[in-house]
């Protein structure tokens, strides 16, 4: 227990005896169903979190699995975006009802919601809370098997909303090769074990670029040491993605599901152990 404790652990991230893990957890509405919940995760910002899980909904439905995301970066959002969605969701008698994208995956964010989505999000951390359990519990969520929630960068309120709101199974770190990148890995992956929330497995992005002539890999940010950190933290390396510019082309134009089951290899793999 903190020295300065006053027995309030919604907005606390100390794990100590007196913290009921499921205390503070948010129910689904009556009409719904979510099997499993796995957060994309990362310690700052530009690492390809999004892309991880644009990737990881559209390998698992191509598993077969009912997949949906929520896309939880509520000011930065950018999944629809990458699966070429727009216009606004509605509300029925059992919620409100999340965008289907053309391969059939549930999506429901902040993009969806603006009537612009152009138009800032400038809410203070209460409010954008407060929406995060709101498209969790206020949505009709069909029968879905495996959900993955988009997070923000950072360890702050929204990270530890979802962790202690939503039955997060397990999450997903994504990191890049860079030694500073890899640094603040230390923290999303020293806050999954303070929240007691399991690691899947780790994500390297950007890890190399293949020279299109000969085939090499080209590690244009150094070495990594991924394989050593996974380790450190008794995790598991899913998946080194290099850079790819048909990938990035394919997210531009809202086409990401167009993407070729080669690129899905390893995170389809490592899904089919997990889900």
């Amino acid at each position: 227990m903190a020295t300065n404790c006053d027995h309030d652990c919604s907005n606390c991230g100390e794990n100590c005896a007196e913290r009921d893990p499921s205390s503070f957890l948010v129910d689904l509405n009556e009409f719904s169903s979510v099997k499993k919940v796995i957060a994309v995760v990362s310690g700052k910002g530009g690492v390809g979190k999004s892309l991880v899980t644009g990737l990881s909904a559209v390998a698992a439905n191509r598993l077969g699995k009912k997949t949906a995301i929520l896309d939880a970066d509520i000011t930065g959002p950018s999944v629809p975006k990458m699966f070429g969605m727009d216009g606004q969701v509605y509300a029925t008698q059992m919620g409100i009802e999340p965008k289907t994208t053309e391969g059939g995956i549930s999506v429901l964010s902040a993009n969806l919601v603006l009537e612009h989505p152009e138009d800032p999000v400038v809410w203070r951390a209460p409010v954008i809370t407060g929406v995060i359990t709101q498209f969790w519990n206020e949505t009709h969520w069909d029968n879905i098997d495996v959900m993955f929630v988009d997070m923000p960068p950072g360890t702050g309120d929204v990270p530890l909303t979802v962790f202690q709101s939503l039955p997060v199974d397990g999450i997903i770190v994504v990191t890049s090769p860079q030694d500073l990148v890899s640094m603040i890995v230390e923290k999303a992956l020293r806050m999954a074990d303070m929240m007691n929330v399991p690691v899947l497995g780790l994500v390297e992005n950007m890890s190399y670029v293949k020279c299109p002539d000969c085939g090499k890999e080209i590690h244009i940010f150094g070495d990594s040491n991924i394989e050593a950190i996974a380790a450190a933290h008794g995790s598991q390396l899913l998946a080194k993605l290099p850079i790819m510019p048909e990938v990035a082309s394919l997210c531009d134009t809202g086409a990401i599901e167009n993407i070729d089951d080669s690129i899905l290899a390893d995170i389809s793999k490592a899904l089919d152990n997990i889900l």
